[in-house]
């Protein structure tokens, strides 16, 4: 039925991926370092999962929601960093218009769902310092199962609302992509019908989730802060700012990056910039959040040992 829809509203049946760059002496240099970026994405965050996984330490609400990060960005990472590579080695990086949306779909799917769990991180981390007497009962399984759910939800209805919305618009001319994926803002000028309901469907959707989302953590991070201030003990001080360092560092990547990429004035200039800065959110972020957890937790290092020694012994 969605191939029948997607064959009426347009006759373009392919696309091609101008990818980063069309200088030639760049494509192997940046395969290269895009290749080892990815490799170290998937080993990164495997190894992270597995961690949690085999190490009853971990087994916490904290470690939980950080198994769910790996896995997105585990996955979404997987969604267009192949095809990117292959426009590096190619003449012509060519997508299906059924996979281009596929892709589109996905992308969306991950990059909203994390930015829940990261909010339901901060919320953790807020239950953690301001009330560790009940945390274990606030922050409990069923709970914790709810608000992952309702991140993969939240992402899921909202990757629908815009690709549903993608594959009503008419593709008759130009098919030439200036990205190395299939993202909303590069398809639109690429339509040769009404893109308006397009436009008002992402400024209010990603407007609401992205003021939604910043206000919880905000106001989580408020409130640590407020009790952080009137701790008496200097260990209280640093214990707190020690389990937020990581998450702070995520979530300013995160939605720095992004904010870079997508919300700048229109010009034609800027086109490079916006793909240079999707790079960072889509690319960097994925192979750094394993980093950025395991060299600032003493937890995570701990499970290293513990799970070498027994691969050794």
């Amino acid at each position: 039925m969605m191939q029948m829809t997607m064959e009426n509203k347009s006759s373009v049946s392919e696309f091609i991926l101008m990818g980063l760059t069309d200088q030639p002496e760049l494509q192997l240099p940046l395969f290269v370092l895009f290749l080892m970026n990815y490799t170290a994405t998937v080993m990164g965050n495997l190894t992270l999962m597995n961690l949690i996984c085999l190490n009853s330490n971990l087994h916490t609400p904290m470690y939980f929601f950080l198994f769910n990060l790996s896995f997105i960005d585990f996955c979404y990472s997987m969604v267009f960093t192949p095809k990117m590579l292959m426009s590096f080695i190619l003449e012509k990086n060519t997508i299906s218009f059924g996979g281009c949306m596929a892709q589109l779909f996905f992308f969306l799917f991950f990059v909203n769902s994390e930015s829940y769990v990261l909010t339901a991180m901060a919320y953790d981390r807020y239950v953690a310092i301001c009330k560790p007497l009940t945390y274990k009962v606030i922050m409990s399984p069923k709970i914790c199962c709810l608000l992952i759910f309702s991140s993969y939800l939240m992402g899921f209805a909202s990757a629908m609302a815009h690709t549903g919305c993608m594959i009503r618009l008419s593709f008759c001319e130009s098919n030439i992509i200036n990205h190395y994926m299939c993202d909303i803002f590069p398809l639109l000028p690429l339509s040769c019908s009404s893109t308006y309901v397009n436009e008002l469907m992402s400024s209010v959707v990603v407007g609401s989730a992205i003021i939604l989302c910043c206000l919880i953590i905000l106001i989580s991070y408020a409130m640590i802060l407020f009790n952080i201030i009137h701790m008496s003990s200097g260990k209280g001080w640093s214990k707190a700012l020690g389990t937020c360092g990581s998450h702070i560092i995520t979530v300013s990547l995160f939605y720095g990056s992004g904010l870079l990429a997508y919300v700048k004035p229109s010009s034609a200039k800027t086109v490079g910039q916006g793909k240079f800065f999707s790079v960072f959110y889509t690319l960097l972020v994925p192979m750094l959040n394993p980093l950025i957890y395991s060299l600032r937790n003493k937890d995570v290092k701990l499970a290293v040992k513990k799970t070498w020694k027994r691969i050794t012994s």
